[in-house]
């Protein structure tokens, strides 16, 4: 079956083939006779199962059909998705197709700056890609007026739940007229979706393909049986094999400190979590898909929508809490075909946690007790030669009264640090990722990120006083000598389970 036999305009099943897409998938064979034919539809895909498609064909065909100019202030069509990082990714799927139909996008989502945004909506555009929030404090001052919107589309509802969206999304949603379709498409079905449906959609047609219980043939799942202190070593070992990965935390300050330490061991990595501003957030993912970094380090933040290709590992650092999360992190490898391979580590103490982990997950993964680097499992597992090419050092940009802290600046900044290697922990981390760099000192390999403007602030208490974070772009001085980046004598970090040395809050 071709995407022409489901009903899909030619003009854009060639856009399609042009990027090697001919065949649809089960989801969007099952949902697009309905969708395209005007239907309000109900659709439950794993992730990776081809949901983006299944929606933006049917919303450019219908916006292209009825010929209406774009309005000011009152967009024709809305997408709604719970992270920055998927609008993203959808929109960068939308535009072949709307550039062939002559339509114009606008994504609206916070963390940077609205102007750009209030201008697009002001002039007038066909199709808005967004995040609840922002959309609804642009709704409120006036800029967006959604009584025009012919299609409205739902993705990843089921995480805009896990979220607390859920109010947001029936805000907005009661603002688009109910005439016009509306399609809700998710990874699982549970009660919160439910109410969505019995509020917003009329007599929806429900299509499940890829149930998120199902097993992928092409993934393989295995648990690595490590002792506490062997856990970064083998990741080192892992992440060093040729190929993408990405490795997944339980938390901000986990992800950060175990970006660091792989940089310092010599894998590029970049980090991805709730901490980072949309500007490092946008450049860190840009250097995963570009192959400058070849790990990506982050939370669940990355688990949902975020699809880069060529992922071939994907593995658990951290067992997440609940199966959910399990599929979804995984589902990061062994997209749209491909074969991909999911490692979780355990420890003694998380026996129990995984076997029911996995149980509900629905799999049945080969445990292997790994003692440490090296071990064949490892190699089997990442297969080829490890290289460890030399971490990446990002540097923040200096703005407002922040300065580079280079010469004499970064000079005086090592003079003050009195190398207190381990800073003790405020708050606990599930994974403890303790970096042993002296704190201001250069880190070899490793990721170095340099005090200056923007979101950056000291981590890290200075001789003398207490580090203070800073904010727009000045660090806080207490006591005479102020607490700058890696801190000074003995310093503590704010952030659980790493040291003084750790990443300053950079943009």
């Amino acid at each position: 079956m071709t995407f022409a036999d489901l009903g899909v305009p030619s003009s854009l099943a060639q856009i399609l083939e042009q990027q090697g897409i001919t065949t649809p998938t089960p989801i969007q064979a099952a949902t697009l006779p309905d969708s395209l034919a005007g239907r309000d539809v109900l659709g439950r895909g794993r992730t990776g199962s081809g949901k983006t498609y299944a929606f933006l064909l049917p919303l450019v065909a219908r916006l292209d059909a009825s010929k209406l100019p774009a309005m000011p202030r009152k967009p024709r069509a809305l997408i709604l998705a719970p992270t920055r990082e998927l609008v993203g990714q959808i929109h960068a799927a939308l535009l072949p197709l709307a550039k062939a139909a002559g339509l114009s996008t606008v994504v609206v989502y916070g963390g940077v700056g609205q102007n750009p945004q209030v201008t697009a909506l002001k002039k007038g555009v066909d199709i808005v890609l967004a995040c609840p929030g922002r959309l609804e404090d642009l709704m409120g001052q006036g800029y967006a007026d959604l009584s025009a919107v012919e299609i409205t589309i739902l993705d990843e509802a089921d995480h805009m739940a896990d979220l607390g969206f859920l109010p947001g999304v029936r805000r907005i949603m009661d603002k688009t007229p109910q005439s016009g379709q509306r399609m809700l498409f998710s990874a699982t079905l549970d009660k919160a979706i439910d109410v969505l449906v019995k509020r917003f959609l009329t007599n929806a047609v429900t299509h499940e393909a890829d149930s998120a219980q199902s097993p992928v043939s092409t993934m393989s799942h295995h648990v690595l049986h490590v002792s506490r202190d062997q856990r970064v070593p083998v990741l080192v070992d892992l992440t060093s094999a040729p190929g993408r990965t990405v490795v997944f935390t339980r938390t901000k300050h986990g992800a950060k400190a175990l970006a660091r330490q792989l940089n310092k061991s010599g894998v590029p990595s970049v980090d991805l979590h709730g901490n980072l501003s949309q500007n490092a957030r946008t450049r860190n993912m840009e250097m995963f898909h570009s192959g400058k970094a070849t790990t990506l380090v982050a939370t669940d933040i990355a688990a949902r929508g975020i699809h880069v290709d060529d992922v071939a590992l994907v593995i658990h650092a951290d067992p997440p809490t609940e199966h959910k999360a399990y599929l979804h992190r995984s589902g990061r490898t062994a997209r749209a075909g491909a074969e991909g391979t999911v490692i979780t580590l355990m420890t003694d103490e998380q026996q129990r946690d995984v076997r029911d982990l996995t149980r509900l997950a629905g799999i049945k993964p080969t445990t292997t007790k790994v003692s440490g680097p090296g071990h064949a499992m490892l190699t089997q597992l990442a297969p080829g030669e490890r290289s460890t090419p030399g971490g990446l050092v990002i540097e923040a940009p200096a703005t407002g009264g922040g300065g580079r802290s280079t010469g004499a600046n970064a000079q005086r900044k090592r003079a003050r640090s009195t190398g207190q290697t381990n800073g003790q922990s405020r708050r606990g981390n599930p994974t403890s990722y303790t970096s042993e760099t002296p704190s201001g000192s250069p880190t070899g390999g490793g990721q170095r990120r340099r005090s200056g403007g923007g979101q950056g602030g000291g981590q890290g208490g200075g001789q003398g006083g207490s580090g203070g974070q800073g904010g727009g772009g000045n660090r806080r001085r207490r006591g005479g000598q102020g607490g700058g980046q890696g801190g000074g004598q003995g310093g503590q970090s704010r952030s659980g389970g790493h040291s003084a040395a750790s990443f300053s809050r950079s943009r």
